[in-house]
């Protein structure tokens, strides 16, 4: 009986233990079950986390692919100065990722050698990357002129950031450093065909005239290359290369970049400023003929320097009736007069975006009296900052050209390659004031003024309203069939590739 006793206790007991692991155990499910949909609404708040920054980073890659356009560049309700005290050189391009390679059958290798200055190369590089794209060749790295007034033997590289610029442009055409060996030694034995191309052509001169020269001779060398492409009736896509090239293509060096960069901040510590492309270097004179307000002496210097280039073609030159006739550069008296009459303040910063002004401080007296604050790179920077440019004209009109991208105000007393490309670049940025000063209007106006025959209340206010709808806002290009050097240059307005105002947003 005890032991029948003992027994039943134990089986009791472990009854009881089993129970009492079971009932845990559904504790523990019961547990999971409560934790499960805490751990999943965690799991949901992660994720969520994670998708927004990864949209987030998305849209600021597309904001650096597109650039400046699409969030910086286009007029907007804020105050141009803000901006760009805020932001230093917005205006330089951005960096973008790289966009995939263009692939398509090569029709043979195309080499240019640009002629002219900075900027009748710079448009010349833009029209032939544009030809090489459409023709389906293969772009050699473009040539620069080492052989014209200037001397400047600055290569690509020297100017151009070249691997930006080989990359950047990788999804529309292949360019390359140099030939191929094999091709570079067919060159070096003279055979490859050379030829100037046709001024103011159309994409059909091309297609139908030089790409045949291209598959034949499978190496082209074209040895001229300004204003090769015309102004209009060519295809948007066509105008809106031209500008991918021009505006984002195109950078310069890391070096001339920085360097631009530090003058703009010096120029902005100190408050607005004006860039005044006086355009009175001696062989702008010498070349045009132009010589109002000359001595003698000097005449006579202009005049040797113009027979002593036989490509400069125009020798015999009336000054005078070319001045009348609007063709001569403003002088320094004359850009005096000019300003005080638009009502520019006479405090503000004038940054000369020139070389070296003939007649020197005796021709610049007018304009330092009537502005103290004029200023050039030389006497902003110290002597050694310029050591790397200078000697090199283009990599100083390089820096001047930055310079002139970021002023409040851009003035060109010339309508020369800079003062056009420049103009079309402050379009393209947001319509920047750039007044357009009309020469044969302004030396008559001020001729009168000298005589005596006009108050200055009067010559002022006739002045301000001739010019108040010249001042870089958006117009279309005047077209002149058949007349190309008369009609409005596509580099200083690309219209095809402007935000108008009443337009919807377009990107290039």
């Amino acid at each position: 009986m005890c032991k029948m006793d003992k027994f039943l206790y134990h089986r009791k007991l472990w009854e009881m233990n089993v129970k009492l692991l079971g009932e845990s155990k559904v504790e523990k499910l019961k547990n999971s079950f409560v934790s499960r949909p805490r751990m999943s609404l965690w799991m949901i708040r992660a994720v969520t986390v994670l998708l927004l920054w990864s949209c987030f980073v998305h849209l600021m890659a597309l904001g650096e692919m597109w650039g400046p356009r699409l969030f910086k560049g286009w007029p907007s309700c804020f105050n141009h100065h803000e901006l760009s005290t805020a932001a230093e050189m917005t205006s330089l391009p951005t960096k973008i990722a790289l966009p995939p390679k263009r692939v398509y059958v090569n029709n043979g290798y195309l080499m240019v050698s640009c002629n002219g200055g900075l900027n009748q190369m710079r448009a010349a590089i833009c029209d032939m990357v544009t030809v090489a794209r459409y023709m389906n060749v293969t772009l050699i790295v473009p040539e620069l002129d080492k052989t014209s007034f200037w001397n400047d033997p600055s290569e690509f590289k020297d100017i151009f950031d070249v691997d930006h610029f080989i990359r950047s442009l990788r999804d529309e055409v292949r360019i390359l450093k140099e030939l191929p060996p094999r091709l570079k030694k067919r060159v070096e034995l003279g055979m490859y065909h050379e030829m100037p191309p046709i001024s103011w052509s159309n994409m059909s001169y091309y297609q139908n005239q030089i790409l045949p020269l291209v598959k034949k001779h499978k190496v082209l060398h074209l040895n001229k290359t300004d204003t090769r492409l015309a102004n209009n009736e060519l295809p948007v896509e066509v105008q809106k290369l031209r500008c991918r090239v021009n505006f984002n293509g195109l950078k310069f060096t890391p070096q001339i970049e920085e360097l631009g960069r530090r003058v703009v901040k010096i120029l902005r510590e100190k408050g607005p400023f004006l860039v005044l492309h006086l355009r009175y270097e001696m062989d702008m004179l010498a070349f045009s003929g132009c010589s109002h307000g000359c001595n003698p002496e000097e005449e006579e210097e202009l005049t040797r320097m113009r027979y002593a280039y036989p490509w400069w073609k125009e020798k015999v030159i009336n000054s005078e009736l070319k001045r009348k006739d609007g063709l001569c550069p403003l002088t320094p008296e004359e850009t005096a007069l000019t300003l005080t009459a638009l009502g520019i303040d006479q405090n503000v910063q004038i940054y000369i975006a020139a070389g070296e002004i003939y007649g020197g401080q005796r021709r610049m007296k007018a304009l330092t009296d009537a502005f103290p604050n004029v200023v050039r790179k030389e006497t902003l920077l110290e002597s050694s900052d310029l050591d790397f440019c200078r000697n090199h004209s283009s990599q100083m009109a390089a820096l001047d050209y930055l310079v002139a991208l970021e002023s409040d105000i851009f003035v060109p007393t010339n309508d020369g390659n800079m003062a056009r490309v420049v103009e079309g670049h402050r379009r393209f940025l947001g319509f920047k004031k750039t007044i357009q000063l009309n020469r044969k209007f302004l030396v008559k106006l001020i001729d009168e003024y000298t005589e005596g025959l006009l108050s200055w209340d009067v010559f002022s206010s006739t002045v301000k309203a001739f010019h108040s709808t010249r001042m870089g806002s958006p117009k279309r290009r005047l077209v002149i069939p058949n007349r190309p050097k008369e009609e409005d240059y596509f580099y200083a307005n690309p219209q095809e590739c402007l935000q108008l105002l009443d337009e919807p947003l377009r990107v290039i």
